[in-house]
């Protein structure tokens, strides 16, 4: 596929000199092609202008976009080949190693020189406490596409009753353990529907001579997705989220919390991981179950067409799904937050950053992007078309029962999130206990009360 439109995958050591020069208040462009095509100095009197005449031309414009890895995706980076050509606009992505975003996109922010676009994990809560939207970001109730969101994940990208965000990603998808359907039948295997029977199914297939779980932790995020079983923390206590919320319950202390993180541990440590869990990357997921090497994987419900592009010779219906069963949790984990566009509230391109916003939300890009991308069934637009496949509704009507996750519900848990999957690295490794890991889930939480002014926590 050839590219027209700019693309950088930013490299540690590039991502310490941006840092270095927000600090300086120097220049913090991560495109090199982005400069060389940079147009000449406009005069003062081109300066002057107002951003939205630059904009609305199209000629010499070109707009940042900022984002975590696997935020954007290549259907997306070919529509904006397409946007190009229509509006003359240019798009930078800007690509940022996922264990390096969250530090520079603060960093950016809060030096005032954003990219005109940047990624974002919606929230109701964290989008206030830790992007501050309301001075941040550019209102976007009255765009065109606005009212199509899906309400429930307009909700994690609203505040003070205004639309900020606009959702990149299918948030029906929900993080559930994908297996080889035809292997567990080779077996004799069963969907587990308690964690002592998952335990029974990777042994069996330990014995086979294969890795029973592909666990990716270098990502440093991904092992989080685990605690999302943290669910049955909610289904043991239904107002425990809210007792969270206003500092009236700790994670440390709680009962099931503690038996996930501790049942993580015997995962790692029964060799149901196998040897590679730490330095594994999430990309090579579905080459690796494709591979038959490893059985299964915690994943959205788009891995089938993943792992059939990375063999043909897999079927895409030879993925099944079940809910992720630590804790002996049987509920579906419902989480309408994910990866979301914001338009920075100082960006110079603001009339040329919505146009983009409102192409990526037409019905023609959003079936594109369904049709294009394996894992979007089901977009959070009503304009969206909808792909489920029979294995994929099945899994959904085998689990009637909802729970929001944590992401959703609890405040100040979604900031924590990689410094989450730095201490469960540090537990998997034996240098700290799941209890030590709860603590510091409050100790973190904490820290981000104290600085949103939260008044639950003086």
């Amino acid at each position: 596929m050839k590219k027209k439109i700019m693309v950088s995958l930013l490299s540690l050591s590039m991502v310490m000199g941006m840092l270095a020069g927000c600090a300086q208040g120097g220049s913090t462009s991560t495109a090199p092609a982005a400069q060389e095509e940079a147009p000449a100095k406009e005069s003062k009197e081109e300066e002057a202008a107002p951003a939205e005449e630059t904009a609305e031309s199209g000629d010499d414009v070109t707009i940042t976009f900022m984002a975590s890895q696997d935020w954007i995706q290549d259907a997306e980076m070919e529509l904006g080949e397409k946007f190009t050509e229509q509006t003359g606009i240019k798009v930078d992505y800007q690509i940022v190693p996922s264990d390096q975003y969250e530090s520079l996109l603060m960093t950016k922010i809060n030096a005032g020189e954003c990219t005109d676009i940047f990624g974002g994990q919606s929230s109701q809560f964290s989008i206030v406490t830790q992007f501050d939207v309301e001075k941040n970001a550019v209102d976007l109730s009255g765009e065109s596409w606005a009212g199509n969101v899906d309400p429930a994940a307009a909700v994690e990208l609203s505040a003070g009753g205004k639309l900020y965000g606009q959702p990149i990603q299918d948030v029906s998808a929900c993080w559930a353990v994908a297996y080889n359907i035809s292997m567990f039948d080779e077996l004799g295997l069963k969907i587990p529907t308690n964690y002592a029977e998952f335990c029974d199914v990777c042994e069996k297939i330990k014995a086979a001579g294969i890795i029973p779980i592909y666990e990716c932790v270098s990502d440093g995020w991904h092992h989080v997705c685990w605690t999302e079983a943290a669910v049955a923390a909610t289904q043991a206590d239904a107002s425990y989220p809210e007792k969270l919320n206003n500092n009236e319950a700790t994670f440390a202390g709680n009962k099931e919390l503690t038996t996930m993180f501790s049942q993580l541990k015997e995962m790692a440590d029964k060799g149901y991981m196998g040897d590679n869990y730490m330095s594994n990357e999430y990309a090579d997921a579905p080459a690796s179950i494709a591979s038959g090497e490893y059985a299964m994987v915690l994943y959205n419900q788009g891995l089938g067409a993943e792992v059939h592009a990375a063999d043909p010779n897999f079927s895409e219906d030879n993925i099944g799904y079940f809910v992720n069963p630590l804790c002996d949790n049987q509920a579906l984990n419902v989480n309408y937050c994910g990866p979301s566009r914001f338009i920075f509230s100082g960006s110079k391109n603001i009339d040329a950053a919505k146009k983009y916003l409102e192409f990526m939300a037409s019905d023609e890009s959003l079936a594109y992007m369904t049709e294009n991308v394996g894992k979007f069934n089901q977009l959070p637009y009503s304009n969206a078309p909808s792909a489920y496949s029979e294995v994929v509704q099945d899994f959904y009507d085998r689990y009637p029962k909802k729970v929001a996750v944590f992401q959703a519900s609890v405040k100040y848990y979604n900031p924590a999130w990689m410094d989450i999957g730095a201490d469960m690295s540090a537990m998997f490794l034996g240098e700290m206990t799941p209890e030590e890991v709860l603590k510091d889930i409050d100790k973190l939480r904490a820290e981000q009360a104290a600085a949103a002014s939260d008044p639950a926590w003086k």
